[in-house]
């Protein structure tokens, strides 16, 4: 299932904060998106989820969606989000309880993502039991257990320590070449954008306006750190975000005051 924004924009009072955003997310492609503080990338995802309506323009979704889904669309947050009381397999069945599935099915598809994220050993746990690496593992394992068409991924990293992002990201790797889920992922990471991002979005600052799209054609399997094509491009990026960055720090700084 394809993810298509068409003209996205919006206005918070009078300040405008998203302009004319057309973008077509391919299905089995995971595309990032950034831009400086304030350019709209979390609002544009939750435009995207229904959280919220834009102003202006639609987001649609086009063609079948994945054998099994049981939501088009879900989300996975920088702050896990999970429930302590209940155990790691306790939080994964709560995406599945209303929809109506037998015991044996729920089962099942709980066994199936413990094993794709490697959390079989710690069904049992309790969120705080768990490391802040092993706690967002839980998060994605609750996002696949629903087989969503596209999985929005809001700064899924950003609470890691840089060993941990690592590790995740190896993980999220294995997990695409598993089975090719498709994601738009809002960072503000740049080596991850070229770690996870099949093509990187860059938006300008307020109000945010795709200023280009940058294409990786590397598979991520033989991407990781210190790869000179990947630095390079990374490099491009920051040279394309700088002044941008600059001019959103002023713009903030001047509201402050």
């Amino acid at each position: 299932m394809d993810l298509l924004l068409r003209g996205i924009s919006h206005r918070y009072g009078g300040t405008e904060v998203m302009r004319d955003i057309n973008l077509d997310i391919r299905r089995g492609e995971i595309v990032c998106i950034i831009g400086p503080s304030g350019c709209g990338k979390s609002t544009l995802l939750r435009f995207i989820g229904g959280l919220e309506r834009p102003d202006a323009g639609e987001v649609l979704l086009s063609g079948p969606e994945p054998e099994g889904s049981l939501n088009p669309l879900t989300y996975v947050f920088q702050d896990f989000a999970l429930l302590p009381w209940r155990t790691v397999a306790g939080n994964i069945s709560l995406v599945l309880e209303d929809h109506g599935l037998g015991k044996q099915r729920v089962a099942a598809i709980i066994e199936d993502v413990l094993a794709r994220t490697g959390l079989s050993e710690f069904r049992e746990a309790l969120p705080r039991q768990l490391s802040g690496g092993m706690r967002q593992r839980v998060a994605i394992a609750r996002a696949l257990a629903v087989r969503p068409a596209v999985m929005l991924m809001d700064e899924p990293l950003s609470a890691l320590d840089s060993q941990t992002r690592e590790l995740l990201m190896d993980d999220l790797v294995s997990l695409w070449q598993r089975e090719r889920f498709t994601a738009c992922y809002v960072t503000h990471n740049l080596a991850e954008a070229v770690r996870l991002g099949h093509r990187v979005v860059v938006l300008s600052r307020r109000p945010g306006q795709i200023r280009t799209v940058v294409e990786i054609d590397m598979e991520l399997s033989e991407r990781g750190p210190g790869h000179p094509e990947l630095e390079a491009i990374q490099s491009q990026l920051w040279t394309l975000l700088r002044d941008e960055a600059r001019a959103a720090d002023r713009e903030i700084a001047d509201v402050a005051e």
